[in-house]
């Protein structure tokens, strides 16, 4: 049997996941209870001088009945009851502005000048500062001022006239409108971060899963048939050097990839962090260094192909550091090991045997994005890879 905390609990989860998917609900319902009590508010005053106040009483009558009605339409739609997507809801505020408009329109036909020129409000009075409200909530800060304008130009035309009250209320009407529609668009954006982080969130607990799943298991194989195709040779070092790119390809995978901001682009820091283990060394900038995320992604694959071939050529007790520079005019990722070095001629015997995994993967990478590829290699320096990216490229 469910506990009462954890019954609590649950409604509580329950709720805040409602809040985060959908952020302007409680706006929504607001703007109903607003309107509910606004209209309850012009009945009374219209009941209250419906003698003395109105040219055509009746009139006056027919127009609450009209308000009661729509209330109801409104609420229904602004509670999600249309069909549809809740998108409608921002066409159905339109449609809110445009009866607040006409009813507002009605005024210099029902309601005496006399009891206008005494201050008295003209047909809608406060309730259709709801339509503001809905146009603010559903367009957020440009809907609210809009509609406001067009509240307040309504307000005037229909009294016919323009004092100190007509200001305030043309001010109290603006100022909704701007503090709704701003609430609005803040509260949103504030949800999609919380979306955001909730999915990288269990994106994250996913890969831990699956790292306690596959690493006892496949990357051991992998790291053994590394070694074993170094040590064989041949047909065998082929297949090693396969086993070696999977295996940081794996690695890579779940550690996680790198986010990529609304820009388009990623720390290629950060990527290169995630590369490091007991035999690689990665230096890079404490600060963030954000290239366009097609880049980073190819210059990651340009440095798993080298470590992969220190993997294979270097032996298993080779080490390699990974160094990450920011130059004034450029940005430089160099790959360098302790190994024996590549002798000369190497590449260009490996590209005419038909080879081309260097080639590919590491000189295909980096020139593909506009990138420039050094090697330095020797018997007593081993082997450095050296990737040039321009700042204008990147």
């Amino acid at each position: 049997m469910t506990s009462l905390p954890e019954r609590a609990r649950s409604r509580a989860r329950d709720a805040t996941l409602v809040d985060v998917e959908h952020p302007l609900e409680p706006f929504w319902r607001g703007i109903i209870a607003y309107r509910l009590l606004t209209l309850l508010t012009v009945v009374g005053i219209t009941l209250y001088h419906l003698r003395t106040g109105y040219v055509l009483p009746l009139a006056a009558l027919g127009v609450l009945l009209v308000m009661t009605v729509w209330t109801a339409v409104t609420s229904w739609g602004y509670l999600g009851g249309l069909p549809g997507s809740p998108d409608r809801r921002g066409r159905l505020a339109l449609a809110d502005l445009a009866v607040c408009v006409a009813i507002m329109a009605t005024t210099p036909w029902i309601v005496t000048r006399a009891h206008l020129d005494d201050g008295a409000p003209g047909m809608g009075s406060i309730w259709t500062s709801g339509a503001v409200l809905a146009c603010a909530v559903a367009f957020r800060i440009r809907g609210g001022v809009l509609a406001a304008t067009a509240i307040s130009a309504a307000l005037v035309l229909s009294k016919e006239r323009f004092g100190a009250l007509e200001l305030g209320d043309i001010q109290l009407l603006v100022l909704a409108g701007l503090t709704v529609g701003f609430a609005s668009h803040v509260l949103e954006r504030t949800a999609a971060r919380l979306r955001r982080l909730a999915a990288e969130q269990a994106a994250a607990a996913e890969r831990e899963r699956l790292t306690r799943a596959v690493h006892d298991g496949v990357l051991q194989v992998l790291a053994h048939v590394q070694r074993r195709g170094a040590e064989l040779g041949g047909g065998a070092a082929e297949l090693g050097l396969l086993a070696a790119e999977q295996e940081t390809s794996l690695r890579a995978l779940l550690s996680g990839p790198g986010t990529t901001d609304a820009s388009g682009r990623r720390d290629l820091g950060a990527a290169l962090r995630i590369l490091a283990s007991d035999r690689v060394t990665v230096s890079a900038p404490g600060h963030p260094v954000e290239l366009a995320a097609l880049v980073v992604d190819e210059v990651e694959g340009a440095v798993r192909a080298a470590l992969a071939n220190v993997a294979l050529h270097a032996g298993p007790g080779a080490r390699a550091w990974i160094l990450l520079e920011e130059l004034p005019r450029a940005i430089e990722v160099s790959v360098r090991d302790d190994g024996p070095g590549i002798p000369d001629g190497r590449l260009a015997e490996a590209v005419a045997e038909g080879r081309m995994g260097v080639s590919r993967s590491i000189r295909g990478r980096v020139e593909d994005v506009g990138g420039a590829l050094t090697l330095d290699t020797g018997p007593e320096i081993g082997t450095e890879w050296v990737i040039r990216l321009e700042r204008g490229d990147t």
